[in-house]
């Protein structure tokens, strides 16, 4: 939705958020996804005196990737399922020659690979073998479940966590630029993708390592990142908004 403009009355402003709305987000670099729902949260609560409101997200992105971001409030929140399962375009660059635990670079490589018998043809030679249906998985430090903890808690307190491939579908793996150790690609993808492991897989298969330098989401279905705001423009919106004696819940 836009925050261009105020599509609604003085009297409407509790309801207008209460009844359900998206708000297209381009999300900071080392913010987590929760970090900006909860920004988001707090402002509308604070602004028009709400006890509660439910406001969630479409599709986590790390604290290192940027990009768009969907939240939903309200009643808008039902449907965070029809937005996860939209494709998605992402752009970034791997940089070879090395892992880390995290795939991206969180931490420093841990282990470093030759790269001088990498070639341009075996780029993209790669980037096609890796496009259409292929079975990913997760991370370890990732959000995905065990036994009701996510496995990133487990990892960061050093226990063992193993995680089952999961089938996903690869669309486009455009190389775009190459700069090597750095690579720059361009993904569009399935729901459930990660690609920090397409990058880990990617290093694997050249016979080297692979991570995650950067990471950007452009676009979620037909919602693209230049139609987002920064998360100070969306607090802003939502202040500009004057709450009325309609928007006041009584302690």
């Amino acid at each position: 939705m836009s925050i261009d403009s105020h599509p609604i009355s003085h009297t409407q402003e509790k309801s207008f958020f209460e009844n359900g709305q998206f708000i297209l987000v381009d999300k900071p670099l080392h913010w987590t996804s929760f970090d900006v729902v909860n920004k988001i949260k707090h402002k509308i609560r604070h602004t028009f005196h709400l006890k509660k409101i439910k406001v969630g997200h479409a599709g986590t992105l790390d604290p290192l990737a940027t990009g768009l971001l969907i939240v939903c409030t309200g009643k808008m929140t039902k449907t965070i399922e029809s937005f996860q399962m939209m494709e998605k375009v992402y752009t970034g660059t791997m940089i070879l020659g090395g892992t880390t635990p995290t795939y991206d670079s969180e931490f420093q490589p841990d282990k470093h690979f030759p790269t001088d018998h990498i070639t341009h043809e075996m780029l993209y030679a790669t980037a096609m073998r890796l496009t259409g249906e292929i079975e990913q998985v997760p991370p370890i430090y990732s959000a995905v479940k065990v036994k009701g903890q996510t496995a990133y808690s487990l990892a960061r307190k050093g226990k063992e966590v193993e995680l089952s491939a999961r089938k996903v579908f690869i669309y486009e793996f455009d190389i775009t630029e190459i700069n090597m150790p750095a690579v720059t690609f361009r993904v569009r993808c399935s729901k459930g993708t990660y690609i920090r492991t397409l990058a880990d897989d990617f290093g694997r298969m050249c016979g080297s390592g692979a991570y995650l330098g950067s990471l950007r989401r452009e676009s979620i279905g037909s919602y693209n990142v230049s139609q987002a705001r920064p998360v100070g423009d969306v607090v802003q919106w939502i202040e500009s908004f004057q709450p009325s004696e309609h928007s006041v819940i009584d302690n």
